[in-house]
């Protein structure tokens, strides 16, 4: 008899921060995702624009919740309290400049689902600390993704083999664009794996570091090799904006710790998990707390009437 395949649950973070003009798009997108036991959860990183008011437009969706923090803390710690608050199977994060194919999450969520897929004995699965002819639980699903450029040039991001470029820099010479063009960010991820690892290291290069330590602790990534989102860049995007672009004084230095890290392991084989640690965030306001793990919501919320 076949065996069933589970269905995860799955929650969408969209963490924001003063993005209230294209903040919508990536609503309505995350939205209409095929999959229908999806929510969508809306990190308001202490904006100072309308986005306030965007999120108030959602609040009677079904499947949307809208969190707003007190104070800015960041992308990364932003991405921390949508892992803590989500209840689902699996989370993935999108970026408010981010426009997902409507059937991204359910291909994603189909393969997290597979309890079928098992290690092959021709690849060395020792090393990443299975067996071979055992089942696996996949970590990760990625999937291949397009820029648009502010300048409107379109590029296609199809090479799998940038996901290892801080491990093996030697084998990324006809990448064409130098760099990590793997879009970790959007990836779908099990549950298990933030229990295991931690969040999101608190640094601009938080999306590469978190890649790095799940390749080095051995969890399985999968990677869908079809364009299944679309990010439409900005000036005032993190990679484009001159104070957090590639060459920024800030994110050399993050790039730098990042890089270190990787040197580490190569040495040691250690990989250290990153605690989430939210003991300095508060939420000053929660759309619908019935779509929230309510213990971590008590914990950060302000005790002033404001959590609806």
């Amino acid at each position: 008899m076949r065996r069933a395949q589970m269905i995860p649950s799955v929650t969408i973070v969209i963490p924001t921060y003063n993005r209230a003009h294209i903040l919508p798009q990536a609503i309505d997108a995350a939205l209409g995702q095929s999959h229908p036991q999806t929510t969508v959860m809306v990190v308001d990183d202490g904006s100072r624009d309308e986005t306030g008011s965007i999120i108030a437009r959602y609040a009677k969706h079904p499947r949307f919740v809208g969190v707003s923090l007190a104070e800015n803390v960041g992308t990364a710690q932003a991405k921390n309290v949508g892992i803590a608050l989500s209840t689902a199977d699996a989370i993935t994060f999108h970026d408010s400049d981010d426009i997902p194919h409507r059937d991204k999450v359910t291909r994603q969520a189909r393969v997290i689902g597979n309890e079928t897929i098992g290690a092959h004995p021709c690849l060395n699965w020792r090393l990443a600390g299975r067996e071979p002819e055992t089942t696996i639980q996949v970590g990760g699903v990625l999937t291949h993704h397009e820029l648009i450029l502010p300048d409107g040039e379109r590029v296609e991001i199809r090479r799998t083999l940038s996901l290892v470029d801080d491990f093996f820099p030697n084998l990324q010479m006809a990448a064409g664009v130098p760099g990590d063009w793997t879009h970790v960010n959007s990836g779908l991820f099990h549950r298990s794996v933030f229990e295991r690892l931690g969040g999101f290291s608190d640094c601009i290069e938080e999306d590469r570091e978190f890649r790095n330590r799940l390749i080095m602790a051995g969890e399985v990534l999968w990677v869908i090799p079809e364009i299944l989102l679309t990010k439409i860049e900005t000036p005032d995007s993190l990679t484009q904006s001159g104070a957090t672009d590639y060459d920024s004084p800030l994110r050399v230095a993050d790039r730098q710790r990042v890089w270190d890290a990787v040197g580490r392991w190569f040495a040691t084989r250690e990989v250290d998990p990153v605690p989430i640690d939210l003991s300095g965030v508060s939420i000053r306001s929660c759309t619908d707390p019935s779509l929230c793990d309510r213990s971590a919501l008590s914990r950060m919320a302000r005790l002033e009437g404001r959590v609806a």
